[in-house]
């Protein structure tokens, strides 16, 4: 029995730092598809050493971005990864297997975070993520900055088919990403309308730190699963900050025009 075909697709922009562990990690796929928005560096080379087939769009927001690149695709299932992500050596056999009669419209992946200078703990509590699926019945959805692909169609979860996000390997990097993606919420949190910001200000941060440090169990990876969780307390404290200040800002605007 032979597998559906796959084309394994990824967004760039300067990305050469990753990209060439990226493609080599899915270099069973039957096709590649790069989508860049105006990479400078020799990323578009280490694409094309590969074969992949590349295409160039502006770059508006994450969703449509992805989106675009996932409709050019030729075959109907479709491997999604970001360029700084990489699939580990014994997720191929999972994945192949998967596409051999598969009955749902995707599957997710169990993703290992790098926390810095170390890959999250086996044993703590790792994030599953929709990247493996038929791009007939799943679309990326419409979140700002988070946006990923959503179905509603059924799906299941590969546990084996383990793939590595090599994301901030410093804390500069990691609180420079914070600060632009707690900017990037604010318009879309300001309108829905988000209230009690104040509140949400002072209880979500701690209790983020808490599902994160002991739920999730990044205890286990010592002093950096203490840094990751207390960064990612700040990023939600930063973005209802954020947000309490534009709410300010409005409300005193409005004053000065009346």
């Amino acid at each position: 029995m032979t597998r559906e075909p796959l084309s394994l697709v990824v967004t760039t922009f300067n990305n050469a730092a990753t990209l060439a562990r990226c493609l080599d990690s899915a270099a069973f796929a039957d096709e590649i598809v790069v989508l860049d928005s105006g990479s400078t560096d020799t990323t578009l080379a280490i694409a094309a050493a590969r074969g992949a087939r590349i295409a160039a769009h502006a770059f508006d927001d994450y969703g449509p971005q992805k989106q675009r690149a996932i409709d050019l695709a030729a075959h109907d299932w479709v491997l999604l990864l970001d360029a700084d992500e990489a699939l580990t050596p014994g997720a191929r056999g999972a994945i192949e297997f998967a596409l051999m009669a598969p009955r749902v419209a995707g599957f997710r992946l169990p993703r290992r975070e790098l926390m810095f200078w170390t890959f999250q703990h086996r044993c703590s509590r790792i994030n599953t993520h929709l990247r493996l699926f038929d791009r007939r019945r799943v679309r990326m959805n419409a979140v700002p900055v988070h946006a990923a692909p959503a179905s509603d169609a059924p799906l299941r979860t590969l546990r084996r088919a383990v793939f590595l996000h090599y994301g901030e390997s410093d804390i500069a990097t990691k609180v420079a990403k914070i600060n632009a993606y707690s900017s990037g919420l604010v318009a879309h949190k300001l309108a829905r309308g988000q209230r009690h910001t104040g509140v949400r200000m002072l209880l979500y941060p701690p209790l983020f730190f808490l599902r994160q440090y002991l739920g999730k169990r990044y205890v286990l990876n010592g002093w950096a699963g203490f840094i990751s969780a207390a960064t990612g307390a700040y990023y939600v404290f930063l973005k209802y900050a954020k947000l309490h200040e534009a709410r300010v800002q409005a409300a005193r605007r409005d004053a000065r025009d009346q």
